[in-house]
């Protein structure tokens, strides 16, 4: 059996290979924390490599992604279908091995990591789910939900604030089953990090309330070991294990410092390496013995068995539960849900009300028959109108509640329910003001990037708050939104297109939603069967004329209500006037041509777009024939109708806009 040294040796020389290939990449991270990672993947790691999506396996986040040959090369060593040939393509166009671990190109990647402290943030959430669902369906002598979340981080994750929110609410919560070890090499791309980050980590986490291994050598398999045992019991406080290493580890001009960071280690120092290493093999070349020291398919197979026989037996006790935690598994919404009644139950009703509490009877309608739905607010949970009547908090004394309480944690928030989300079993969603969405906005992004079923609820979503002022009234934020890739955007009108957008993002997986909506009241508008049906198209036609028009009012939100007073008021003048709400741009945008035409008939150019938000997105529907009335400024404070006057969100100034196109 070859030596553990040896092993780890394995990682060091595939990542400098790779990287040395690519002539791009960050070889340091990998060579450093290689026995770090072959102590913990060869005994603490339970995995199946024939079976990447196994639900009781692990977790395992690489937060410095940087480092991504670190997990490449263990995937592939341990038995994942990640060929050689796939590790030579390193960073290469449409290879299995990007630069950053993303989520749905690897097998064995649980999440896209890069942006430092995301991914620690992503492995907090993972362990929420996992000690949530566990609670929830774990019977006495019936542990089916039992695995742990494993996250390596380095000195960038732990400068970046987002490290703060998410290891004080995990420390708060208790997650017992969550460990992070730290590369402390004090390496950063600058240089020493002494001129910059100076922090007593140790004391820091402690503070959190969390367990502490310091001082601890990451170049020692023996107290590695033992580092990992005492977390492991644990059961009440996350861990923090903090290793000691040399960046670079085995090069040995280039070792320890900047230089091993972030750039190809250089033939020459490639070839030194390999002498002090004792690795005397051609470019990824691993000898059988070293593969056979890896290779964890047997032992992780025969660990997927058994657990698939507990289940079995749980089945049988447990029929309906194991049926509903399969169907969650799979991510498929309960057959009764009827969603399309609860739609219906608001066009009845046609109320005037904010659609925050639009959305808030939706919950209502819809949450006691969705137990998947695990839902949060940073700390706005009164104004956001999240907390529906059979949330359940969650803490530490009641784990399988269904609701977070994430304090004023936005990034925190946004990243922690990605890593819900990327661990299964939940549709996670959370609610600030919209122009905090900005804090959060990279976590968005993420979601957005690796296609997952996360609910963002942003309210306040205009100048519409009014007294608060300008540092709440949210202008550029729905622009940000609705150019993110992947992202659903909708800002519903009333009642009716606020259940559409919530059955919308429940019935989307792939890729984000965001629900933008107001404190404002919104009038409730009237609808037929047709048009009721059409709001999941992104844009319909909300109020039609005889003939073809000569001009369509396009408007979202609050400002729907406006076009249609408009429309009114023009058609009273013998103007032939269609409004068209447009809740979702991303869905309208998908729909057929002819269905698109439909609604917005390219002939008719006399376009008027009304959005109490930044201008400039509404050029693409309005052509250079049309106008858009929106914001170019920021708001003041004052009372909402006051500030829908002045900044000119009045059917008076709507009315001389068309006359002056149409004449």
């Amino acid at each position: 059996m070859p030596s553990r040294f040896m092993l780890a040796n394995a990682i060091r020389a595939l990542s400098m290979d790779a990287v040395q290939k690519a002539n791009s990449g960050h070889p340091g991270a990998p060579m450093g924390m290689a026995d770090i990672a072959e102590v913990l993947w060869n005994d603490h790691l339970k995995h199946n490599p024939a079976n990447p999506t196994w639900q009781d396996r692990d977790r395992f986040v690489l937060s410095n992604g940087h480092g991504s040959m670190l997990l490449y090369s263990l995937l592939h060593l341990t038995g994942y279908d990640l060929t050689t040939d796939d590790l030579k393509q390193f960073r290469q166009l449409h290879s299995r091995t990007p630069g950053h671990p993303e989520l749905g190109y690897t097998p064995g990647v649980e999440t896209t990591t890069g942006p430092l402290g995301q991914g620690l943030a992503n492995a907090v959430g993972m362990a929420i789910a996992e000690r949530t669902l566990a609670s929830q369906y774990n019977r006495p002598d019936h542990t089916i939900v039992d695995h742990r979340t494993w996250c390596f981080v380095g000195d960038g994750c732990l400068m970046e604030g987002i490290s703060h929110e998410a290891c004080s609410l995990a420390g708060t919560l208790g997650l017992g089953k969550l460990t992070v070890i730290y590369d402390d090499n004090g390496i950063s791309i600058d240089g020493d990090v002494k001129g910059w980050f100076t922090d007593d980590t140790a004391k820091r986490f402690e503070a959190y309330g969390w367990h502490v291994a310091a001082d601890v050598d990451g170049h020692d398999p023996a107290q590695i070991d033992q580092a990992i045992e005492l977390a492991k019991r644990q059961d009440d406080r996350p861990s923090l294990i903090i290793c000691k290493t040399v960046i670079g580890f085995g090069a040995p001009n280039k070792q320890g410092t900047e230089a091993t960071h972030g750039a190809a280690l250089g033939d020459d120092e490639v070839a030194a390496a390999r002498e002090r290493l004792d690795w005397p093999h051609p470019a990824f070349h691993v000898p059988d013995d070293i593969y056979a020291g890896w290779n964890a398919i047997d032992k992780g197979s025969q660990r997927e068995a058994d657990w698939q026989a507990r289940f079995a037996r749980y089945s049988e006790t447990f029929p309906s539960e194991a049926r509903e935690l399969q169907r969650r598994w799979n991510g498929e919404l309960p057959g009764d849900l009827d969603g399309a009644q609860v739609i219906e139950q608001a066009q009845r009703a046609c109320e005037s009300l904010a659609s925050r509490k639009a959305s808030l009877q939706t919950l209502n309608r819809l949450a006691p028959r969705l137990p998947e739905l695990l839902g949060g607010s940073a700390d706005l949970a009164p104004s956001n109108l999240t907390f529906w009547d059979g949330a359940e908090a969650i803490s530490p004394t009641s784990p399988a509640g269904n609701y977070l309480h994430y304090g004023v944690r936005e990034f925190a928030m946004g990243a922690i329910m990605n890593g819900i989300s990327m661990h299964g079993g939940f549709i996670p969603y959370g609610a600030t003001f919209l122009t905090f969405m900005e804090y959060m906005h990279n976590a968005v992004r993420m979601a957005a990037l690796a296609k997952r079923q996360v609910v963002f609820v942003y309210t306040h979503d205009s100048i519409g708050l009014g007294e608060d002022g300008p540092t709440h009234q949210p202008v550029e934020q729905l622009n940000a939104l609705r150019v993110t890739p992947n992202l659903a955007t909708w800002r519903p009108c009333d009642a009716t297109e606020t259940a559409a957008a919530w059955l919308a993002a429940l019935k989307r997986q792939d890729g984000p939603t965001a629900l933008v909506l107001s404190r404002q009241t919104l009038a409730g508008q009237r609808r037929s069967t047709e048009q009721v049906a059409h709001i999941e198209r992104g844009g319909y036609v909300l109020r039609d004329c005889q003939d073809f028009p000569d001009l369509i009012l396009i408007a979202t939100g609050s400002e729907v209500q406006l076009a249609m007073q408009s429309a009114d008021a023009l058609a009273a003048k013998g103007r032939r006037v269609r409004v068209v709400s447009m809740p979702c741009t991303a869905m309208f945008d998908q729909q057929d041509v002819d269905y698109r035409e439909s609604v917005l008939p390219s002939h008719i150019r006399k376009r008027i777009a009304i959005e109490a938000a930044h201008a400039d997105y509404w050029h693409k529907y309005v052509g250079l024939d049309g106008r858009v009335i929106g914001m170019t400024g920021y708001g003041e404070s004052a009372p909402a109708p006051d500030l829908f006057k002045h900044f000119g969100f009045t059917v008076e100034r709507v009315v001389a806009q068309a006359e002056a196109l149409l004449d």
